[in-house]
């Protein structure tokens, strides 16, 4: 009965787990640029993340685990480290 439930989260867990592994490779030193398409290459699903953050100036970071980005213009995303979770 719950083995549906189950998968779901299994499923959801492991994109969330390979999006902040990608976000992770892409971003060694703690802030970078990137193109979406080098993420997508990576295959990065942008429809699973664990919080957003929403600034004073009311700029939007999309963060899985400790590890986000922000949106650019012409398709490129601002990598950064939340250093605080990174702990």
């Amino acid at each position: 009965m719950n083995s549906d439930h189950t998968n779901l989260v299994r499923n959801i867990n492991n994109i969330l787990r390979k999006n902040r592994r990608i976000l992770q490779d892409l971003n060694p030193k703690d802030k970078a640029k990137v193109h979406k398409d080098k993420m997508l290459e990576k295959g990065y699903n942008f429809n699973y993340f664990t919080n957003v953050y929403k600034t004073q100036k009311g700029v939007t970071y999309y963060f899985c685990y400790e590890y986000g980005y922000l949106p650019l213009e012409d398709n490129f995303y601002f990598l950064v480290v939340n250093s605080r979770q990174k702990e």
